[in-house]
């Protein structure tokens, strides 16, 4: 029944948004608050709306009570929460998908059943490695210390900064990437502490976005209670589960350096994740 009303809450809401004209765009599905994205070097900001595009090197930006929910050509999504800063496809490579300099973001990459779709998350601090999965991305503050935490299928995480083993995560799993400190998968959080304060926060976003709209809410009508979600069919399946993370067993050079370029006017830092993701 749940599942039901999710489908239910989200088909009125969706615009029927056009093919984007260039293939390599993001298409808004869903926006709520402030969102916009900048134009230029100039700075220039340009409000995005339901149906708006984001091209190749453009930065998108939320303010406190902003969310959006993007599109990719491969049918792959990705949704913004308040008060993030993120470059589209910082490079033309392939595989490259985001670059979030600041905030909160939920991947959801799409792919046919057995068959990986490569792509790419980094932070100032981070490169996360995806196939084909469902994670989410925080960065918690200025420094760039990121919090990593995986729904479904498998995710590599590698230290941008120091020399450390790479973290492979499995569903359930999360890890702290700090700036100046190896990386090691965090201690088993067996109450998910970090994980459902994390949800908490974008159900919240979420929510917003339906008592705008006037959508009703799984509490009762008038949009007073909260929004069921889903991650959807989107992530590898038939992957095995858990509730640990686990190293690749082979530690690795620091890469060459952090990404480069970050815009300027960061929004300010969201708190961190109480609880500290089980890492204590």
């Amino acid at each position: 029944m749940a599942a039901a009303l999710v489908v239910c809450l989200h088909v009125p809401l969706r615009a029927q948004c056009p093919a984007p004209q260039i293939s390599t765009d993001a298409v808004v599905l869903l926006q709520s608050g402030d969102v916009s994205k900048l134009r230029d070097a100039s700075g220039y900001r340009e409000s995005l709306s339901q149906c708006g595009s984001v091209h190749q090197q453009q930065v998108i930006k939320t303010g406190s009570d902003g969310y959006a929910k993007f599109q990719v050509s491969d049918g792959s999504t990705f949704e913004v929460f308040p008060n993030t800063q993120l470059t589209y496809r910082k490079t033309f490579g392939v595989g490259d998908l985001l670059n979030v300099w600041l905030g909160k973001v939920k991947v959801y990459i799409q792919h046919l059943p057995g068959v990986p779709n490569p792509n790419n998350v980094t932070t100032p601090t981070a490169l996360i490695s995806v196939r084909g999965t469902v994670f989410d991305v925080d960065v918690e503050d200025a420094d760039g210390t990121t919090f990593v935490t995986l729904d479904e299928g498998i995710v590599d995480v590698r230290h941008l900064l120091v020399a450390s083993p790479v973290v492979r995560l499995i569903p359930g799993g999360s890890v702290r990437v700090i700036p100046n400190q190896p990386l090691a998968p965090l201690a088993r959080d067996k109450s998910g502490i970090a994980r459902k304060i994390l949800q908490m926060a974008q159900d919240a976003a979420r929510q917003v976005l339906y008592q705008r709209a006037g959508a009703p809410s799984v509490g009762g009508s008038g949009g007073s209670g909260p929004v069921a979600t889903s991650t959807g069919a989107q992530g590898d399946k038939g992957k095995t589960t858990g509730t640990t993370t686990s190293g690749s067993g082979s530690t690795t050079g620091a890469p060459t350096g952090a990404p480069t370029g970050a815009p300027t006017g960061a929004p300010t830092a969201p708190p961190p994740p109480g609880g500290g993701g089980g890492d204590e």
